[in-house]
């Protein structure tokens, strides 16, 4: 006796076709699985044979063999279960098969036969509406996020006894219909907003430069100054996400397990910010069942690393490649694993172990040497990724005191939208995205100086002792801040104020 039916296994953020097959024989008892499987698939023996009995069906004392297919790919996680079972008792004709042959099959069995949730369900969604196949039979706490998916008919099932009178015709169990629209009609609006910040009008100037460009920025300032508290607002001032980047979104927080109940779509742009004592692995992802990290779960959003000089060198270095390329490839035996890292970088630190270095009262009790040792910890290279270096100063009790506000986020992310338009208008055939992309070639032809603003370029560099590496990064936020002006051409003004957001590459940080 055999039977085949189709369930779905991961790679990376995407899934592939899995086919269960059963083939029941006489023989001595045994349960047999192949295919590649890991230790969860395994255990799976016990579940299945235990949910079927449970579930008042008979459990065949027979030879059973079962094949995941293609066998030279791993096949992780409990989500086998229920295509196991259903494929057993469809080998032994208790359930029909030919009903089931254009349907997908995921979920994780209880002893009692309960059907639970499992993660990774989206791209599981779009691999079957992919495949052609016609409906998704899953848990019921599953249905919601894989309904999101269009064309496709999302069959949502509590039991394991459910399924097999529903595929028998005994009952009929309806399928869900999500509207997409409505998800993102009813998006979750941030409650943090930049106009309950007092003060640092500077620093919000420079972070709404950052959201205009998608450029990373390194916040410098004493304790209790604000910095965190700017950074937890960058996500409000990001243009809202579109459809496809909130399903892409959405796969990597499915997959990591992170996705909040109830929640079919994220629709707001993720905010992580790990504890200094993160691992590299925790940071960019990997382990023995390769998981994505923060940097990846902060894909189209904002990851924050406070207290950037507490962080591990090895953790920081991790991210040089990945802050480059906006992927993050994990290789092992059996697969190569790339997740998408698309995020804004904000860091912050204080200016030196006693974080009173910038602080006007001249309280900072560290020599030289040790505040040049203090952000010494952090390397060139890293800095490099960092377009935005921004001084924040302490914030002075009459702006605390003062009742006015300022911009909401609302109006922010309005003047940045109207920013990253003419951005996508202009390198709409070269494929990227906004002016944090450009290219050492590409530089040269969209961020073009007149003889003026070349002669402020280099007094600049001559003066404040900026580095070399701040050239392109100087260029590129310049560009930015003259699309945020609606200036076709880079205006010496516009020069200047980028000029300013290179603090670390003055002599004052290389003393």
């Amino acid at each position: 006796m055999f039977s085949k039916l189709k369930s779905c296994g991961l790679l990376g953020i995407d899934g592939f076709t899995v086919e269960v097959e059963a083939d029941i024989s006489n023989g001595i008892p045994v349960f047999d699985i192949v295919g590649l499987a890991d230790a969860a698939i395994r255990e799976s023996k016990e579940r299945v044979r235990s949910a079927i009995k449970n579930s008042g069906m008979d459990f065949p004392v027979r030879r059973i063999t079962m094949n995941l297919a293609p066998a030279n790919l791993k096949k992780v996680g409990s989500s086998f279960d229920l295509a196991i079972a259903l494929s057993i008792l469809a080998a032994t004709g208790q359930v029909q098969s030919t009903v089931m042959e254009q349907c997908m099959f995921i979920g994780e069995l209880s002893l009692d036969g309960e059907i639970r949730p499992v993660h990774g369900v989206l791209p599981i969604a779009v691999c079957a509406m992919q495949s052609g196949i016609e409906k998704l039979v899953l848990p019921e706490e599953n249905a919601q996020e894989a309904a999101v998916v269009r064309g496709l008919s999302i069959l949502p099932v509590k039991t394991l006894s459910d399924a097999v009178r529903h595929f028998n015709s005994e009952i009929k169990l309806e399928c869900l219909k999500e509207g997409v629209e409505t998800v993102l009609e009813n998006r979750i609006r941030h409650l943090e907003d930049f106009a309950d910040v007092k003060g640092q009008e500077s620093v919000k100037r420079a972070l709404e430069v950052a959201a205009s460009g998608a450029h990373n920025c390194f916040l410098v300032g004493a304790p209790g100054c604000g910095k965190t508290m700017l950074a937890r607002r960058m996500p409000a001032i990001l243009p809202e996400m579109t459809f496809d980047e909130a399903l892409e979104v959405t796969k990597i927080h499915s997959i990591a397990g992170t996705l909040p109940a109830g929640t079919a779509l994220m629709t707001s742009r993720p905010f992580r910010s790990p504890h200094h004592t993160i691992s590299d692995i925790g940071l960019v992802g990997g382990g023995s069942i390769p998981k994505p990290g923060e940097i990846s779960l902060a894909h189209y959003g904002v990851l924050f690393l406070d207290e950037l000089p507490e962080f591990s060198k090895k953790s920081l270095e991790v991210l040089r490649q990945p802050l480059e390329d906006g992927v993050i490839t994990i290789s092992r035996i059996n697969a190569c694993l790339t997740y998408p890292a698309k995020t804004t970088l904000i860091c912050a630190a204080n200016p030196c172990k006693c974080g009173r270095f910038l602080d006007p009262s001249g309280q900072c009790t560290c020599t030289p040497k040790q505040i040049k040792q203090y952000l010494c910890k952090l390397s060139g290279p890293l800095l490099d990724r960092m377009d935005i270096h921004i001084e924040v100063a302490s914030v002075k009790y009459k702006e605390l005191d003062n009742a006015q506000q300022g911009d909401t986020s609302e109006v922010i992310r309005n003047r940045v939208d109207r920013a990253r338009k003419i951005q996508l208008e202009r390198y709409k055939d070269i494929k990227i995205y906004s002016n944090s992309q450009l290219q050492p070639v590409m530089i040269a032809k969209f961020c073009r100086l007149d003889e003026k603003g070349k002669e402020i370029l280099k007094n600049a560099f001559e003066k404040l002792g900026l580095s070399a590496r701040a050239h392109s990064r100087i260029l590129k936020v310049s560009r930015t801040i003259a699309d945020m002006d609606g200036s076709e051409n880079i205006k010496p003004v516009h020069l200047a104020e980028a000029i300013q957001y290179r603090s670390l590459d003055r002599k004052i940080w290389n003393m």
